[in-house]
């Protein structure tokens, strides 16, 4: 995405500006898996280049963000009076995860950012009490992004053009995931492997959706979703984008 002219990479080039910026960024990504919640503090962020084949140009980008270590102390204290316990780690930088989407919507790399570990073992709806958890954080000017991939059978990458057409299984789900949005149903969407169409087959392991129920919790009670960007990369890797807004007042959280 840093690198390949997509139309998910050209919104996410604009996004930032058309945001609030904020006080300091909350990464959840599908890319940091944990047996418990865990939260990384550190000075300066160093860049993971966690994947492997890829082009030479992609592992010499560096995005060198201050680190928040006072808020992964104040995430850590939150979670873990609520009974969930969580680590803090003092060395980990930001896996792509977390780099690819900030290094496009802000790309001085001069916001603190911190990351949170998912536990895909654990399922949707404990993830859901996690982002319930860090509400308050939004009245702090801490920006929550879940990232990870509407869709993500890999299975399906090889022999796929960049521009290929989006199959009806990928279809069926994301249209499925934006009406449960837009109706507000979380039940459902916490229950979406056995009501979403293709569920199993977009989404073989749970990691890389788990973290947008992170920031559906964090939205609080009185919420609407808005889905700001849909789009497909290879045909099956839907890179749609959401924003949780206050039902009320119209205001992103």
């Amino acid at each position: 995405m840093p690198l390949t002219d997509t139309p998910a990479r050209s919104f996410l080039r604009g996004l930032g500006g058309r945001l609030p910026r904020p006080k300091a960024v909350l990464a959840i990504s599908a890319h940091w898996e944990t047996a418990r919640p865990a939260v990384s503090a550190v000075t300066r962020n160093d860049t993971i280049h966690d994947f492997y084949g890829f082009t030479r140009e992609l592992y010499q980008l560096r995005y060198p963000a201050p680190g928040a270590p006072s808020l992964a102390n104040e995430i850590s204290d939150l979670l873990s009076k609520a009974g969930l316990a969580c680590g803090i780690d003092e060395s980990r930088g930001l896996d792509h995860g977390a780099w690819v989407p900030l290094m496009l919507m802000y790309p001085d790399a001069d916001i603190p950012v911190l990351q949170l570990s998912v536990q895909p073992h654990l399922g949707p709806a404990h993830h859901l009490r996690i982002g319930r958890t860090l509400e308050k954080l939004r009245g702090e000017g801490v920006l929550m992004i879940g990232s990870g991939s509407l869709t993500h059978d890999l299975s399906e990458f090889r022999g796929q053009s960049l521009d290929a057409p989006t199959p009806d299984w990928v279809e069926g789900f994301a249209d499925w995931f934006s009406d449960r949005l837009t109706m507000r149903r979380p039940e459902d969407l916490l229950d979406y492997r056995r009501q979403a169409p293709f569920a199993t087959k977009n989404h073989p392991s749970e990691e890389h959706l788990l973290p947008i129920f992170v920031t559906l919790g964090a939205a609080g009670a009185n919420w609407r979703a808005e889905r700001l960007h849909a789009s497909s990369t290879y045909g099956i890797l839907r890179m749609d984008v959401y924003a949780f807004f206050d039902a009320a007042a119209g205001t992103p959280r």
